[in-house]
Parts: structure tokens; sequence; C-alpha cells
């Protein structure tokens, strides 16, 4: 039975994707919005790296974290939308058996890394806010990296686990994926084999990579909001208000759409929702996200404002020795 079905995609031809762009009175609006969106994601990841890394003031657990966060979501973007805006401008909709399969399987490992990394990061606001003294302990810099390598296990695992068995299935003849890219629910429609089993337990797995990030997330602000209830300083109850709110709004966005995705029953679904619904966490929210954090946090728009100034500085400068 497998050596048929290796045999079968081995001469398999490509899969054909039926995309956003498929109605032409609005596919030129619709490639140049998500034009501006990629873009604006990879600068807005980008500065938050460079900040994060160049300025003093930035050399914090939570801002080690948020660094790789960003740098998971310019990653993550990268495996979905460059060929599509590249496949609108040469007028292509294909993709091959090998580059469905690698690009399904990075964008797995890169959700599932940040699926974990995005639960850890509310342990890091918990401990900050309810046991600052302990902090410099209990999130030390080998913390810091144990909880990057763990996201990145629990990822790398989602993905050598489901990739291979979900594209060891014999495709039928019809192998038009009603989709934007090789995410396994459109994959597994297209399939001559019987999947229930397969995504039953595909669906296991994928409750618990949302579930147990997720209860860490719920747990994690349940104390923190009592610890603010009870703080006496109103200016401390504000900082821990609005270095949360930004977490807690990227994290609603995230996993608010990939629930909808991947634990609501396929039979609840239509493939026009779950482009919308995937469109959401695979390309809005890496744009978002570095926004959100900026835009409402001081520290990272006093770096900003500093790295203008030294700019600045620095271009004046130099034309004072011209």
């Amino acid at each position: 039975m497998i050596g048929s079905m290796k045999m079968y995609n081995t001469s398999s031809t490509d899969f054909v994707f039926m995309g956003l762009f498929s109605k032409q009175e609005t596919s030129g609006l619709l490639f140049a919005i998500i034009s501006v969106i990629f873009f604006t994601a990879l600068v807005t990841n980008g500065i938050m790296i460079f900040l994060i890394n160049t300025d003093l003031w930035l050399h914090t657990p939570m801002y080690f974290l948020l660094s790789h966060l960003s740098f998971i979501d310019m990653m993550y973007i990268s495996t979905i939308v460059p060929k599509m805006l590249v496949d609108y401008l040469l007028g292509k909709r294909t993709i091959s058996f090998v580059g469905c399969t690698a690009q399904h399987f990075l964008y797995l490992t890169l959700v599932g890394a940040e699926f974990f990394l995005l639960g850890l990061m509310a342990y890091d606001r918990y401990v900050a806010i309810c046991n600052p003294l302990r902090y410099p302990v209990l999130m030390s810099h080998r913390v810091c990296w144990l909880i990057i390598a763990g996201s990145w296990f629990g990822g790398s695992l989602d993905g050598f686990l489901l990739i291979p068995i979900t594209m060891s299935f014999p495709f039928c003849s019809s192998r038009e994926i009603n989709h934007f890219f090789c995410e396994a629910p459109a994959v597994l429609k297209l399939a001559c084999a019987d999947t229930a089993l397969y995504e039953t337990v595909m669906y296991a797995c994928c409750v618990l990579m949302l579930l147990i990030p997720f209860s860490v997330v719920i747990a994690s602000y349940a104390r923190i909001l009592t610890t603010v209830h009870h703080m006496s300083s109103v200016e401390g109850r504000k900082k821990a208000l609005t270095t949360c709110s930004s977490h807690l709004t990227v994290v609603t966005l995230f996993y608010g759409a990939a629930m909808y995705t991947y634990m609501v029953p396929h039979y609840y679904h239509s493939p026009a929702q779950d482009k919308v619904f995937s469109v959401f966490y695979t390309i809005l929210t890496p744009m978002l996200s570095p926004l959100i954090y900026s835009l409402r946090n001081k520290d990272v728009a006093g770096a900003l404002r500093r790295t203008l100034g030294t700019f600045k500085g620095s271009q004046q400068v130099s034309e004072r020795g011209f």
C-alpha cells in the first residue's frame, strides 16, 4: 500500500491553486493590498529585530522573545505570499509536489513554533508582574534560549510527524487545491484514499498544539489580572496592563483564527471561509503583530526615536566633515 502510494506521487503532476485572485474584477486591487501588507510586515518586523538587537534598553527577556517572534513572522509570511504574488504576475497557479511538500512543512513548523512561543511569552509576563524579585533568575538568558529551542522543537515535531503522512496519500485526477497555499485540510480533500482516521489524529494533534499554549496564556493572565488588581501604584498598574494588552491582542488574533481552522469540524467550513481565516493568521497577523507592539509600547517607541536621533546626528557630522 505504502509503496504504491509513493510510486503514484513520484509520477504525479503539479498541483493547481484556485487562489485568492480568481475574480478578475477584484484581482488587481487584492494583489496591491497583499503586496503592501507583505512588504509592511517585512519592514516592520525587520525594524523590531534591529531595534531590539541594537538598543541597550531593549536587552530584556521580553524583547529577546519578541525579536524571535518577529523573525518567525517574517519567515512564515515569506513561505506563502511571494509565490502567490509572483504567480499572479506570471499568470501561473501551479506548484510541484516537492514544492507543495516544502511549503507545507515550513508553514507547519513556523506556525507551530509561534503557537508555543506566544504561550511561553505569557509566562514571561506572569513572572515579571507576579514575581518581579525572582524575574532575573526565572527568566535568565539560559531560560530564554530554552524557550526559543522548545518552541522550534514543538513546531518542527509537528511538521516532521504530519507532512510525510499527508503527502503520502494517493491524489485523484483533479489536483486543484481550493486554497492559496498547501494547507493540510485543503490538500487532503484531493486524496483518493480514506483519510478519516488520519484527519482524527491530525485534529487531536492540532488541538493539543493549540490548547496547551492557550492554557498557559489563560492561566498566566488570570494570575496577572489578580496581581494587577491588588497593585497600589496606579502607574505600575497602567504599565503592566499596557505591556500585557499588546501580547494579549496578538494572541487573540492569532489563536482565534487558527482555532477556527483546526478545531472547528470541517463540515462547518466552506472554502471561502477557510481562505478568509487563513489570510487573517498567515498574512495579516505578521503585519499587525509588530505594529501592535510598537504603537502600544513606550520602550519600542523610545528606542525608535533614539535610533533616528543617532542617525540624524551622524548625518550632520558627516555633512560638516565635507
